[in-house]
């Protein structure tokens, strides 16, 4: 900590005068998988001009020596709130440097948000230029309390003005990773931040030598690895009923075909039997022909209307 607050105090001084030597240049986050936001001191940030936005925030954090499941150590406790969008951030907000020093502007909102905590310069971190089309500086401020006081803060921020409206709780960060990899602070940085939260978080864990810098690597690396696409349980159901209807339609087809086959069947075993009976017809002819006396028998046959056709019609398409 007195490593941090040497290098608060120069972040504060800002560019020494000419000839005085210079400052070492300003830690940067180096985890990979996370863009860099550029540095820059207090100073150089008050001399950005009024067309840029100061947005001051409070990392509130204690030693913590619990341990989870009575095997994994806690090591810190550090606070964050839910906020009304849904997105995880710091306590603090926008302060107007026309009426209000950085400090003062984020005692202000913190007093709405938390009730019970007042930062001064000395617990000023670090300044970063934000990306994207908004002119904005982002300062984020760092106090280290008791685990009591923390605990103090939890309980008067449930009872402050925003609670329930602009913010929806405190959380506290869980610094731990877990076997499976994922549990514990990867979890945690899967969450959606606003701003430069996410990335405020990570810089102030590593500065303030909370967590290692390999540490924060695995965690960021463990949020980023592809994830199992979730199942679309709406594509399911309807590839699952395009395959009904379409059994549905085999089936259909295959009775239709049988259906066919029955129906050529039948009429093949009709016009059998219908050979079959012009052959037995003409044989019983035969048979009367062969029989002394019989001539008039077949020749009354014969007269009666349409007999040739059926009795002579069926052996040639027999014979056929």
């Amino acid at each position: 900590m007195a490593a941090m607050g040497a290098m608060g105090v120069m972040a504060a001084v800002g560019a020494l005068p000419a000839g005085a030597g210079s400052l070492p240049p300003l830690p940067t986050l180096g985890v990979p998988g996370v863009p860099e936001l550029k540095p820059l001191t207090r100073y150089e940030a008050m001399r950005l001009g009024p067309g840029w936005s100061h947005s001051c925030h409070a990392m509130l954090y204690a030693p913590n020596p619990g341990m989870l499941f009575g095997r994994i150590p806690l090591r810190y406790a550090v606070l964050m709130q839910m906020r009304f969008d849904g997105l995880l951030g710091f306590p603090g907000g926008f302060v107007d440097r026309r009426y209000w020093s950085l400090e003062d502007g984020l005692n202000r909102v913190l007093g709405l948000g938390l009730g019970c905590v007042r930062l001064t310069e000395a617990d000023y971190l670090c300044s970063h230029l934000t990306d994207g089309p908004h002119r904005v500086v982002a300062h984020l401020y760092a106090r280290q309390l008791t685990l009591e006081e923390l605990h103090t803060i939890e309980i008067s921020a449930v009872h402050s003005r925003d609670h329930g409206l602009e913010v929806m709780g405190m959380v506290r960060v869980p610094l731990y990773t877990q076997k499976d990899r994922m549990g514990g602070l990867p979890n945690f940085l899967a969450n959606s931040f606003v701003g430069t939260a996410k990335f405020q978080l990570l810089f102030a864990l590593k500065i303030l030598n909370m967590v290692p810098e390999e540490k924060l690597a695995e965690a960021v690396a463990a949020t980023q690895k592809p994830k199992k696409p979730a199942i679309d349980h709406a594509a399911v159901a309807a590839a699952k009923q395009a395959n009904e209807l379409a059994a549905a339609a085999r089936a259909g087809n295959e009775y239709a075909d049988s259906a066919e086959n029955q129906a050529a069947a039948h009429a093949a075993a009709e016009l059998a039997e219908q050979q079959a009976a012009g052959l037995e017809s003409q044989a019983v002819l035969e048979h009367l022909a062969a029989v002394p006396g019989a001539e008039a028998v077949v020749a009354e046959l014969h007269a009666q209307p349409g007999a040739d056709s059926v009795l002579e019609q069926p052996v040639a398409e027999a014979m056929e």
